[in-house]
């Protein structure tokens, strides 16, 4: 078809064929080249929108087809802490499998990454990985025109792919678990849920249980994710004349800072106040009591957003991917019976 299109208006490029067709632009190109490696359906999708546009590519418009960069980009806030690094060495493992090095930006998460930054790491890789929250939408908008690009962890945005681990379900169950099992009627949520969609939906599998068992849903208290922000939500709790028989943190750094301030101060932990995190970091089966969580595959997670880059790259249709699943890991901080060891099956 392309090989016979007569010159497209004006305005009409290599962009706009992408667009139109839902793939990057380097799709385009492979299929314009007669490349093998895109699949049937998304050939059709392409060559029906050059049809449409009365598209002629040019020679520079099908150099494109050609990977020049060999090089996945990853965009995180920070290192520091075991999540972005569990992350960051799935994906490392996973590009190196598939002959890719990788480019990494790190962005302070209260700031975010600039368009300008954002678009210049882009251009100079094949496909572009960023965790939720820490770039525009619009950004990402523009930049998912362009070449394959993967949110992890974040928010639904129109026109852009994601992938993520599940958090509303687990954290309702979790909850749940101290309402139910433990008898607790007064917790307290410990994050942000503004700082990352992944907080935001804790928070919310949170709200869920308390509402389902008639309990006062209180505000969160809004830290970071840090240790230091558990310390600091450690002391806020202790300084309240009504203290909370339960802290529900939204991560484990933050939640094994407020369960050693906590013990520290002579508190009795499960006793009077059961503490849960989220990751299921390796220091949580390791502390006395043993951290409550919620096991998430972070690796893995890192290496699947790797591996769905090569697919876009490459022109392959990627299978439907669900939010990996998550699970609730009952230990000593919550109130249930065994040292930190013992895991729920």
């Amino acid at each position: 078809m392309a090989a016979h299109a007569s010159p497209g208006p004006a305005g009409t490029t290599i962009y706009s064929v992408a667009d139109a067709a839902g793939v990057s632009i380097a799709t385009v190109s492979r299929v314009l080249a007669g490349s093998q490696v895109v699949s049937q359906r998304t050939r059709d999708k392409v060559l029906a929108a050059v049809d449409r546009l009365d598209y002629t590519p040019s020679a520079s418009a099908r150099s494109l087809a050609v990977r020049q960069h060999e090089a996945l980009g990853l965009v995180l806030p920070e290192l520091d802490g075991p999540y972005f690094s569990e992350l960051l060495m799935g994906f490392e493992e996973a590009a190196a499998d598939l002959g890719l090095s990788v480019v990494l930006s790190l962005a302070d998460r209260g700031r975010g990454l600039d368009a300008t930054r954002f678009q210049r790491l882009a251009a100079g890789v094949d496909g572009l990985a960023v965790l939720g929250g820490i770039v525009d939408d619009e950004a990402l908008r523009r930049t998912a025109r362009q070449k394959p690009l993967l949110v992890v962890a974040g928010a639904e945005t129109p026109g852009v792919d994601r992938l993520s681990a599940e958090n509303v379900t687990s954290s309702t169950e979790l909850t749940s678990h101290l309402l139910g099992t433990h008898g607790r009627t007064a917790p307290v949520f410990v994050g942000d849920p503004d700082i990352a969609p992944d907080v935001r939906q804790r928070h919310d599998g949170f709200v869920a249980a308390l509402e389902a068992h008639d309990v006062a849903v209180p505000e969160p208290l809004r830290v970071g994710l840090r240790e230091s922000d558990g310390v600091a939500a450690a002391e806020l709790l202790l300084a309240r004349h009504a203290r909370p028989d339960a802290v529900v943190c939204a991560n484990d750094e933050t939640a094994l800072a407020v369960l050693d301030r906590l013990v520290d101060a002579g508190l009795d932990v499960p006793g009077e106040v059961s503490v849960t995190g989220w990751d299921d970091i390796m220091t949580a089966r390791y502390v006395r009591p043993g951290l409550t969580t919620v096991r998430q595959p972070v690796r893995e997670l890192g290496a699947l957003v790797a591996r769905r880059l090569h697919e876009r790259i490459t022109g392959v249709d990627p299978a439907p991917q669900d939010a990996l699943a998550t699970r609730v890991v009952l230990r000593g901080s919550c109130g249930c019976p065994g040292d930190a060891r013992r895991t729920r099956p």
